[in-house]
């Protein structure tokens, strides 16, 4: 199928919203999110074309497009460490935007923002344990301590991104799960309807055999009936028959006195 107008135009302005995606945003995220917008308008007049793709590549545009969203709407979150849950949870592009790409630019994009939210939490971290004292002495101070803040701060971020990865496979444990009594239910839904279609082919069959029989013995009621008539017929014949017969030997041998 060849590629229409309006798709080129979706994937040049896709793969624009990537690159500003991979930088760091700042003076650039105003443009994405407008950028953003228009894929979203662009997208649904894709859907309508006549000459639209396949449900495949629209659904992975699709994808594209609501990793995007999401990325504007983690980097509004007020705490790094909520960015860095929100983008656990998003889903990048399974395929190249452009030929020249070996890796989805969305993955790309994906690994560059959890670095980047991790970078923010540890900083965070890091910047409680920093004394703005001008003192020579608290300085000194701060200076011994620092390794062990720098480590506690490393220890509590590894424990932070830990809890998130436990949620994220308890997560994906629980759709597991979900998935796998979705796929029970439905064998079991398949097996019923199995069961019930071979029940109404039996029923058919035995209803098509008593009709079958039904007319044998309606044909050989009809001929007993046929036959039971023409006895009846020849009986009746006789008997009148035989009537005529006596009534003119009856006036032959007794007739009428004068």
């Amino acid at each position: 199928m060849a590629t229409s107008r309006l798709e080129i135009n979706f994937i040049r302005l896709l793969s624009r919203c990537e690159s500003l995606a991979s930088e760091k945003r700042g003076e650039t995220e105003w443009r994405l999110e407008k950028y953003v917008g228009a894929l979203e308008e662009m997208l649904v007049a894709l859907k309508k074309s006549s000459s639209k793709p396949t449900p495949e590549i629209l659904t992975d545009y699709n994808r594209k497009v609501d990793f995007l969203k999401g990325l504007l709407e983690a980097d509004k979150l007020p705490s790094p460490a909520e960015k860095s849950l929100a983008n656990q949870f998003l889903a990048p592009g399974r395929t190249p935007t452009i030929s020249s790409e070996k890796t989805p630019t969305s993955k790309t994009v994906h690994i560059q923002s959890k670095a980047r939210c991790a970078e923010e939490m540890r900083k965070e971290l890091m910047s409680t344990g920093v004394s703005n004292s001008g003192s020579l002495e608290t300085d000194f101070r701060h200076r011994k301590s620092f390794p062990v803040d720098e480590r506690q701060s490393a220890t509590e971020l590894d424990a932070i991104l830990q809890h998130h990865n436990n949620l994220q496979e308890k997560l994906a444990d629980d759709m597991l799960n979900l998935a796998r009594n979705l796929k029970n239910n439905s064998l079991a839904a398949q097996n019923i309807i199995k069961q019930d279609n071979q029940t109404l082919t039996q029923s058919m069959r035995q209803a098509d055999m008593n009709f079958e029989k039904l007319k044998t013995e309606s044909d050989r009621l009809e001929q007993h009936a046929k036959k039971s008539v023409n006895w009846f017929l020849w009986l009746m014949l006789i008997l009148v028959s035989f009537t005529f017969i006596s009534m003119i030997l009856f006036i032959r041998l007794f007739p009428r006195l004068r």
